[in-house]
C-alpha cells in the first residue's frame, strides 16, 4: 500500500510535495500501519538527454530523482515512479515505448521500488493480447535485468485481456 499524488495532485508535484507526505506517512503512523510506497506518478519529467536518458524537471526536483529516493528510504519506506508504456505519458512527458533498457536503468539508478507503467500514446501497438504482452514484456525484461528488486505495475486499463498475461511479467 501508499500514497500516489496523481488524483489530489496531478501535475502539480514537487520534491517538497513527495518528501512532505513521506515524513507525514511516518508521523501519522502509516507507514506502521503497512503504507510503504511514495509513488510519485506523471509530469516528474522535463524530456531526455542527448544519450536518451529520462531528465527530472529540476525546478520541480533541484536535487534530482535520487535524493527524493534516498530521502525517502531514510524514512523507511519505498519510492515509486512512473511511466507509459507510449512515446508519452498520459500527461505529454516523455514515455519509455523505445526506451525501455535506457529508462528501466535509470530507475534501478535512482534507487526506484515500484513503476507504475501506464498505456498512454502507445502508437497503436494495442489490438490483440500478444502486441500489448510484448509491449508491456520490455520493460519487464529491462526491469529484472537491472538487477534491482522493482515492483512492476501494468495500468493498461484492461485492453487486451490483461487478466490472461499481466501475471507472467509479475516479478513481485
Amino acid at each position: 500500500m501508499g500514497w500516489d499524488n496523481c488524483n489530489a495532485y496531478g501535475c502539480d508535484v514537487s520534491e517538497n510535495l513527495l518528501l512532505g507526505t513521506a515524513r507525514r506517512m511516518v508521523e501519522l503512523g502509516m507507514r506502521d500501519a503497512g503504507y510503504y510506497y511514495v509513488v510519485l506518478d506523471d509530469c516528474w519529467s522535463s524530456g531526455r538527454s542527448n544519450n536518451g536518458t529520462l531528465q527530472p524537471d529540476t525546478t520541480k526536483f533541484p536535487n534530482g530523482m535520487k535524493h527524493v529516493a534516498d530521502q525517502i528510504h531514510a524514512l523507511g519506506l519505498g519510492f515509486g515512479m512512473y511511466s507509459s508504456a507510449g512515446t508519452y505519458t498520459c500527461g505529454q512527458y516523455a514515455g519509455s515505448l523505445g526506451y525501455e533498457t535506457v529508462d528501466a536503468d535509470t530507475f534501478a539508478g535512482w534507487g526506484v521500488d515500484y513503476l507504475k507503467y501506464d498505456n498512454c500514446y502507445n502508437e497503436g501497438q494495442s489490438g490483440s493480447p500478444n502486441i500489448s504482452y510484448e509491449r508491456y514484456n520490455r520493460m519487464s525484461v529491462a526491469l529484472n535485468n537491472t538487477g534491482r528488486q522493482m515492483i512492476y505495475g501494468k495500468c493498461n486499463w484492461g485492453e487486451d485481456q490483461t487478466y490472461n498475461w499481466a501475471i507472467q511479467l509479475a516479478n513481485s
